[in-house]
């Protein structure tokens, strides 16, 4: 079932004053979505910063501020009538319900619901790989660690190990890994682009 709606007054006052500051501030006006690529990066930057060492109200305002910038590049296509912010909450709303059968259509949870998940994915957007869809512009870490996830929830065979570690054991490794690379001259992000290029090249020559 899904939930009623309710409220939401203080997110359509938002909407009302991105539109007057694109009306009416020569800054806000003068703004694209490409121009606003970098706040939006920053921004993200500071939520991550705000969950792991902030307080409450430190993350409700760095989350008001990403807010901030989805309602801006909303209020930027729908000037070109090319979306609007109702569009973006609609499609993420009817995106989630339809990838949730077990909540919203009474069917059973499934076992691995990350892999269910990016089954539904792959079928809904018609992709030919497990790897499709990866942001090219993710740190090379962040994006090593989503094609590895990409990979096995497609099971999809790496050859890498799978032997559990905790969080402090991979920081401490990474750090000392990261340490020999420079003590050597060597960029580790440079080395681990390059090992990643390896690997998602054998997963694509094996159509996966």
């Amino acid at each position: 079932m899904v939930p009623d709606v309710a409220g939401g007054d203080e997110l359509r006052r938002l909407v009302a004053v991105m539109h007057a500051l694109r009306q009416g501030c020569p800054w806000d006006m003068q703004q694209t979505h490409a121009s606003l690529l970098h706040y939006l990066v920053e921004e993200a930057a500071e939520v991550v910063d705000a969950v792991e060492t902030g307080t409450d109200s430190d993350l409700c305002e760095e989350l008001g501020d990403l807010l901030l910038q989805i309602a801006f590049h909303a209020e930027i296509a729908s000037e070109r009538r090319a979306f609007s912010i109702d569009d973006v909450a609609r499609g993420i709303s009817d995106k989630l319900i339809a990838r949730h059968p077990h909540v919203f259509a009474g069917e059973e949870a499934p076992d691995d619901l990350n892999a269910v998940w990016e089954r539904r994915k792959k079928a809904e957007k018609n992709r030919t790989s497990s790897l499709d869809g990866i942001p090219t512009s993710l740190p090379v870490l962040a994006r090593t660690n989503k094609v590895l996830m990409r990979a096995r929830s497609h099971d999809v065979p790496v050859g890498l190990p799978t032997e559990p570690i905790d969080a402090g054991e991979v920081g401490a490794e990474l750090l000392a890994l990261a340490s020999r690379a420079q003590a050597s001259g060597i960029d580790p992000e440079q080395a681990l682009r390059a090992a990643l290029r390896e690997l998602e090249s054998s997963i694509r020559a094996e159509g996966r």
